[in-house]
Protein backbone atom coordinates (compact mmCIF):
# COMPACT_ATOMS: atom_id res chain seq x y z
CA UNK A 1 0.00 0.00 0.00
CA UNK A 2 2.68 2.53 1.04
CA UNK A 3 5.27 1.90 -2.20
CA UNK A 4 4.60 5.86 -3.01
CA UNK A 5 6.62 7.01 0.11
CA UNK A 6 9.81 5.30 -1.08
CA UNK A 7 10.15 8.35 -3.56
CA UNK A 8 9.45 11.56 -2.84
CA UNK A 9 5.96 13.25 -1.71
CA UNK A 10 6.86 16.46 -4.64
CA UNK A 11 7.01 14.45 -7.47
CA UNK A 12 3.60 13.28 -7.52
CA UNK A 13 0.88 15.91 -7.31
CA UNK A 14 -1.48 15.65 -4.07
CA UNK A 15 -4.16 13.70 -4.42
CA UNK A 16 -7.01 11.93 -2.15
CA UNK A 17 -5.03 8.98 -2.46
CA UNK A 18 -1.94 9.86 -1.97
CA UNK A 19 -3.11 12.11 1.17
CA UNK A 20 -4.83 9.00 2.51
CA UNK A 21 -1.67 6.85 2.40
CA UNK A 22 0.63 9.54 3.94
CA UNK A 23 -2.09 9.40 6.68
CA UNK A 24 -2.28 5.99 7.23
CA UNK A 25 1.75 5.77 6.91
CA UNK A 26 1.83 8.11 9.92
CA UNK A 27 -0.50 6.78 12.00
CA UNK A 28 1.06 2.96 11.35
CA UNK A 29 4.93 4.49 12.60
CA UNK A 30 3.25 5.76 15.55
CA UNK A 31 1.58 2.70 16.09
CA UNK A 32 4.34 0.78 16.04
CA UNK A 33 5.81 1.78 18.66
CA UNK A 34 2.93 0.17 21.18
CA UNK A 35 3.60 -2.85 20.24
CA UNK A 36 4.24 -5.41 22.93
CA UNK A 37 0.68 -4.62 25.26
CA UNK A 38 0.88 -0.54 25.52
CA UNK A 39 -1.56 -0.43 22.45
CA UNK A 40 -4.53 -1.53 25.38
CA UNK A 41 -4.23 1.74 27.43
CA UNK A 42 -4.79 3.83 23.84
CA UNK A 43 -8.51 5.03 24.17
CA UNK A 44 -8.02 8.06 21.78
CA UNK A 45 -6.39 9.01 18.20
CA UNK A 46 -6.84 12.65 17.21
CA UNK A 47 -5.61 13.73 13.70
CA UNK A 48 -5.06 16.97 13.18
CA UNK A 49 -4.69 18.84 9.69
CA UNK A 50 -4.40 21.87 8.63
CA UNK A 51 -3.89 22.11 5.06
CA UNK A 52 -4.21 25.37 2.23
CA UNK A 53 -7.44 25.92 1.88
CA UNK A 54 -7.18 25.09 -2.23
CA UNK A 55 -6.49 21.33 -0.76
CA UNK A 56 -8.95 21.14 1.89
CA UNK A 57 -11.06 18.91 -0.51
CA UNK A 58 -8.51 16.62 -0.28
CA UNK A 59 -8.18 16.16 2.93
CA UNK A 60 -11.60 16.13 3.69
CA UNK A 61 -12.10 13.15 1.16
CA UNK A 62 -9.11 11.61 2.54
CA UNK A 63 -10.34 11.20 6.25
CA UNK A 64 -14.00 9.60 4.75
CA UNK A 65 -15.19 12.81 6.36
CA UNK A 66 -18.59 12.14 5.34
CA UNK A 67 -18.03 7.92 6.55
CA UNK A 68 -15.93 8.37 9.50
CA UNK A 69 -16.13 4.81 10.56
CA UNK A 70 -13.83 3.70 7.56
CA UNK A 71 -10.82 5.70 8.42
CA UNK A 72 -11.21 3.97 11.14
CA UNK A 73 -11.22 0.17 10.12
CA UNK A 74 -8.47 0.81 7.92
CA UNK A 75 -6.41 2.00 11.05
CA UNK A 76 -7.76 -1.57 12.99
CA UNK A 77 -6.49 -2.88 10.19
CA UNK A 78 -3.29 -1.68 10.92
CA UNK A 79 -3.59 -2.44 14.34
CA UNK A 80 -4.09 -5.70 14.13
CA UNK A 81 -1.73 -6.57 11.44
CA UNK A 82 1.67 -5.27 13.79
CA UNK A 83 -0.30 -6.69 17.08
CA UNK A 84 -0.99 -3.15 18.38
CA UNK A 85 -4.12 -4.45 20.76
CA UNK A 86 -6.39 -1.66 20.63
CA UNK A 87 -9.40 -1.57 22.92
CA UNK A 88 -12.50 -2.37 21.33
CA UNK A 89 -14.26 1.22 22.29
CA UNK A 90 -11.12 3.16 21.20
CA UNK A 91 -11.81 6.38 19.69
CA UNK A 92 -10.97 8.13 16.45
CA UNK A 93 -11.31 11.75 15.97
CA UNK A 94 -10.12 14.21 12.89
CA UNK A 95 -10.16 17.32 12.95
CA UNK A 96 -9.42 19.46 9.91
CA UNK A 97 -8.64 23.39 10.41
CA UNK A 98 -6.61 26.38 10.05
CA UNK A 99 -3.92 26.05 12.23
CA UNK A 100 -2.13 22.50 13.96
CA UNK A 101 -2.51 22.53 17.61
CA UNK A 102 1.14 23.22 19.49
CA UNK A 103 1.22 19.60 21.50
CA UNK A 104 1.20 16.38 19.61
CA UNK A 105 3.70 14.37 17.04
CA UNK A 106 3.95 16.74 14.17
CA UNK A 107 3.94 14.85 10.75
CA UNK A 108 7.05 16.00 8.17
CA UNK A 109 5.17 15.06 4.73
CA UNK A 110 2.21 17.24 5.57
CA UNK A 111 0.81 19.51 7.54
CA UNK A 112 -0.52 16.77 10.06
CA UNK A 113 -0.38 16.11 14.19
CA UNK A 114 -1.30 12.83 15.69
CA UNK A 115 -2.08 13.26 19.65
CA UNK A 116 -2.57 9.43 21.15
CA UNK A 117 -4.29 9.70 24.76
CA UNK A 118 -3.92 7.00 27.31
CA UNK A 119 -4.78 5.72 29.91
CA UNK A 120 -2.47 4.60 32.97
CA UNK A 121 -3.60 1.09 34.40
CA UNK A 122 -4.20 1.26 37.74
CA UNK A 123 -1.73 -0.67 40.07
CA UNK A 124 -3.66 -2.84 43.14
CA UNK A 125 -4.21 -0.30 46.05
CA UNK A 126 -0.90 -0.84 48.47
CA UNK A 127 -1.37 -0.36 52.39
CA UNK A 128 1.93 2.00 51.97
CA UNK A 129 2.66 5.46 49.66
CA UNK A 130 5.46 5.40 49.09
CA UNK A 131 6.58 9.00 48.67
CA UNK A 132 10.16 9.22 48.81
CA UNK A 133 12.95 7.30 46.66
CA UNK A 134 16.72 6.56 46.37
CA UNK A 135 18.27 6.18 42.86
CA UNK A 136 21.98 5.00 43.06
CA UNK A 137 24.11 5.26 39.96
CA UNK A 138 25.48 1.22 39.50
CA UNK A 139 26.73 1.83 35.40
CA UNK A 140 27.62 4.92 33.73
CA UNK A 141 28.56 8.32 35.51
CA UNK A 142 26.21 11.10 37.02
CA UNK A 143 27.39 13.67 38.47
CA UNK A 144 26.96 12.11 41.82
CA UNK A 145 26.53 8.61 42.82
CA UNK A 146 23.00 8.80 44.61
CA UNK A 147 19.96 10.87 44.67
CA UNK A 148 16.90 11.27 46.65
CA UNK A 149 13.73 12.11 44.96
CA UNK A 150 10.54 12.68 46.70
CA UNK A 151 7.01 13.43 45.94
CA UNK A 152 7.35 17.45 46.71
CA UNK A 153 9.93 17.58 44.24
CA UNK A 154 7.87 18.06 40.75
CA UNK A 155 9.39 16.41 37.61
CA UNK A 156 12.52 15.14 37.87
CA UNK A 157 14.58 15.29 34.79
CA UNK A 158 17.45 12.75 33.56
CA UNK A 159 19.83 13.54 30.69
CA UNK A 160 23.17 14.39 29.40
CA UNK A 161 24.54 17.28 30.52
CA UNK A 162 22.79 19.69 33.01
CA UNK A 163 20.71 22.03 29.52
CA UNK A 164 19.63 21.05 26.94
CA UNK A 165 17.24 22.92 23.62
CA UNK A 166 14.02 21.20 23.39
CA UNK A 167 12.77 20.54 20.15
CA UNK A 168 10.24 23.74 20.88
CA UNK A 169 13.39 25.49 21.53
CA UNK A 170 12.56 25.88 25.50
CA UNK A 171 15.61 25.57 27.33
CA UNK A 172 15.05 22.06 30.01
CA UNK A 173 17.43 21.53 33.23
CA UNK A 174 18.22 18.48 33.95
CA UNK A 175 18.30 16.85 37.77
CA UNK A 176 20.35 13.77 37.33
CA UNK A 177 22.79 14.98 35.01
CA UNK A 178 25.24 12.33 33.23
CA UNK A 179 27.97 14.46 31.46
CA UNK A 180 29.96 14.26 28.79
CA UNK A 181 32.93 12.01 30.18
CA UNK A 182 35.78 10.08 27.67
CA UNK A 183 36.00 7.66 30.66
CA UNK A 184 32.39 6.44 29.96
CA UNK A 185 31.34 6.25 26.69
CA UNK A 186 28.05 4.89 27.72
CA UNK A 187 27.06 8.46 28.36
CA UNK A 188 26.85 9.31 25.75
CA UNK A 189 23.89 7.43 24.42
CA UNK A 190 21.80 9.05 27.16
CA UNK A 191 19.63 11.52 24.85
CA UNK A 192 19.89 15.31 26.53
CA UNK A 193 16.31 15.29 26.71
CA UNK A 194 16.03 11.40 28.31
CA UNK A 195 13.30 10.89 30.36
CA UNK A 196 11.85 12.08 33.50
CA UNK A 197 10.23 10.87 36.74
CA UNK A 198 7.38 11.96 38.74
CA UNK A 199 5.45 11.36 41.95
CA UNK A 200 1.70 9.92 41.43
CA UNK A 201 -0.76 10.95 44.13
CA UNK A 202 -3.28 8.08 43.23
CA UNK A 203 -0.74 5.47 42.74
CA UNK A 204 1.36 6.29 46.38
CA UNK A 205 4.76 6.12 44.03
CA UNK A 206 6.77 7.13 41.35
CA UNK A 207 6.34 7.24 37.39
CA UNK A 208 8.73 6.63 34.82
CA UNK A 209 8.57 8.79 31.25
CA UNK A 210 11.04 8.55 27.96
CA UNK A 211 11.24 11.79 26.76
CA UNK A 212 11.63 13.09 23.02
CA UNK A 213 14.83 11.92 22.77
CA UNK A 214 14.56 8.29 25.06
CA UNK A 215 11.67 7.31 22.75
CA UNK A 216 12.55 5.30 19.51
CA UNK A 217 14.08 5.58 17.04
CA UNK A 218 16.45 7.89 19.44
CA UNK A 219 18.04 6.17 22.35
CA UNK A 220 16.07 3.90 24.17
CA UNK A 221 14.64 3.57 27.98
CA UNK A 222 13.82 0.36 29.60
CA UNK A 223 13.06 -1.02 33.00
CA UNK A 224 14.38 -4.39 34.61
CA UNK A 225 12.48 -5.73 37.80
CA UNK A 226 13.89 -7.53 39.86
CA UNK A 227 12.76 -11.50 39.12
CA UNK A 228 11.35 -10.93 35.72
CA UNK A 229 13.09 -12.20 32.91
CA UNK A 230 12.05 -9.64 30.20
CA UNK A 231 12.97 -5.65 30.03
CA UNK A 232 9.88 -3.33 29.86
CA UNK A 233 10.68 -0.76 27.06
CA UNK A 234 9.44 2.80 27.12
CA UNK A 235 8.08 3.47 23.94
CA UNK A 236 5.83 6.09 23.87
CA UNK A 237 5.99 9.68 25.46
CA UNK A 238 2.65 9.45 26.80
CA UNK A 239 2.85 6.04 28.39
CA UNK A 240 4.45 6.23 32.04
CA UNK A 241 5.61 3.00 33.53
CA UNK A 242 5.04 2.51 38.14
CA UNK A 243 8.24 1.80 39.57
CA UNK A 244 8.67 -0.91 41.97
CA UNK A 245 11.31 -1.59 44.71
CA UNK A 246 14.18 -2.70 43.48
CA UNK A 247 13.77 -2.22 39.82
CA UNK A 248 16.54 -1.09 37.59
CA UNK A 249 16.21 1.95 35.21
CA UNK A 250 18.59 1.28 31.54
CA UNK A 251 19.27 4.21 29.81
CA UNK A 252 20.70 4.03 26.35
CA UNK A 253 23.00 1.09 25.90
CA UNK A 254 25.06 0.85 29.39
CA UNK A 255 23.63 3.49 32.08
CA UNK A 256 21.88 1.55 34.57
CA UNK A 257 19.97 3.19 37.85
CA UNK A 258 19.05 1.12 40.93
CA UNK A 259 15.63 2.57 42.49
CA UNK A 260 14.40 2.06 45.77
CA UNK A 261 11.70 3.02 48.07
CA UNK A 262 12.73 4.92 51.12
CA UNK A 263 9.40 5.52 53.32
Amino acid sequence: MFNLFNRSSDQHPLDVKLVREHILQFIKEELQKSEGGEGAHIHTLKLFAAPAATEKHLYEAAVYIAEPDRLKKEIQRIADNFAVNLPINWVLETHIQEQLPADGIRYKELPLVLAIESEVVEAPQAPVVHNSARIVVIAGRAEAHEYMITSADGRVNLGREKTATTSGGGMRTNHIVFPDDPEFPGNRFVSRIHGHLEWNQKRGGFMLFADEGGVPPGNKTKVQSLGEDGQFKLNSAQVGHFLQEDDQIILGESVVLQFNYLT
